[in-house]
């Protein structure tokens, strides 16, 4: 008996030990995210001043394009819109594959930035908000800092104090009750968005999520403390080695197992909308969110992502 106890709690402290490690499962470069990613020519749900296309119109109008180790996305930059017509064209895109308990790195060169952007790397699931959301990387006027969000149905909150680097900025994710907004925690460095992320090179962002927890942890382009499985995008990764995030919601008054399903990854821009526009110009920005939109194309010239990689792990 004594024996066979003591073998458990053996068992139970390698599992434990283990439990951080992942092995890489998916490895997306270049011209890869064209056969794992899919565009979305849909109406946005956040309704912003954007005209999604297809990956056709996309290539062709190179709003989408891969050169090596880089893979565009972008809004139209040339373009004078009607005010009756359709919106800016953009893009959005939705990994072929879904995922649960697993970690995915993004190493980004450079995100959109400009008055009216709203870009967002994040994980949805199909039945919205029933299946969750984790919001990655996500801001909007250039405002900084990055703010990392869950959203879910009703009876899911987030503990005041908890183990992270980050700000808290609501901790009630029931979207119903918070007007979307979600529990989300902002970065606590400016250059984790907008033009100091790009000033800086960009960066890691790394976001773990299993049954008991998400994390999002973010490093610089020239941090020192950046981990070494994470800059070099290792077929294995030990989060446990990654220090304290600056995002950490446990599971603790939020049963994650029937509230986050399986979730595609996005990666999208859209313009305006109903937060970009809402904080328009509050956030500096000048006159009319939609106008500026319209008439503005070389407003928008710096409004790409440039993505070396995203590595996933399960």
């Amino acid at each position: 008996m004594f024996a066979s106890r003591t073998f458990l709690s053996l068992a139970c402290f390698v599992a434990s030990a283990l439990g951080a490690t992942y092995q890489q499962t998916d490895s997306h470069q270049g011209t890869g995210f064209l056969k794992s990613f899919s565009h979305q020519a849909i109406a946005d749900p956040t309704h912003g001043r954007v005209n999604y296309v297809d990956q056709a119109t996309a290539l062709a109008q190179n709003l989408t394009y891969a050169s090596g180790d880089h893979f565009i996305i972008r809004a139209d930059h040339t373009t004078v819109l009607s005010a009756s017509g359709p919106g800016r064209n953009s893009v959005r895109l939705q990994s072929n594959k879904q995922y649960t308990t697993h970690v995915a790195v993004w190493n980004i060169r450079h995100m959109p930035q400009g008055c009216a952007t709203w870009p967002a790397v994040w994980e949805v699931g199909a039945n919205w908000p029933n299946q969750g959301e984790v919001d990655i990387v996500e801001g909007v006027n250039d405002q900084t800092p990055n703010q990392s969000t869950l959203h879910t149905s009703s009876g899911c909150s987030m503990p005041a104090s908890r183990p992270q680097t980050g700000t808290s900025a609501g901790n009630n994710c029931d979207v119903a009750a918070t007007n979307n907004a979600g529990c989300g925690v902002k970065a606590p460095s400016s250059n984790s968005y907008g033009p100091a992320f790009n000033s800086a090179g960009g960066g890691w962002y790394a976001m773990e999520r299993t049954s008991s927890f998400v994390k999002v942890w973010f490093w610089s382009r020239n941090d020192a403390s950046v981990p070494s499985d994470v800059k070099n995008g290792a077929t294995s990764v030990n989060t446990d080695n990654w220090g304290t995030p600056y995002a950490y919601f446990p599971s603790q008054s939020c049963d994650f197992n029937s509230h986050f399903g399986p979730h595609n990854i996005i990666i999208n821009l859209t313009l305006c909308g109903d937060w970009a526009g809402a904080v328009f110009n509050a956030n500096g920005c000048p006159g009319d969110c939609a106008t500026y939109v319209n008439q503005n194309p070389s407003a928008f010239t710096n409004a790409y992502f440039d993505i070396q990689w995203l590595k996933i792990y399960g």
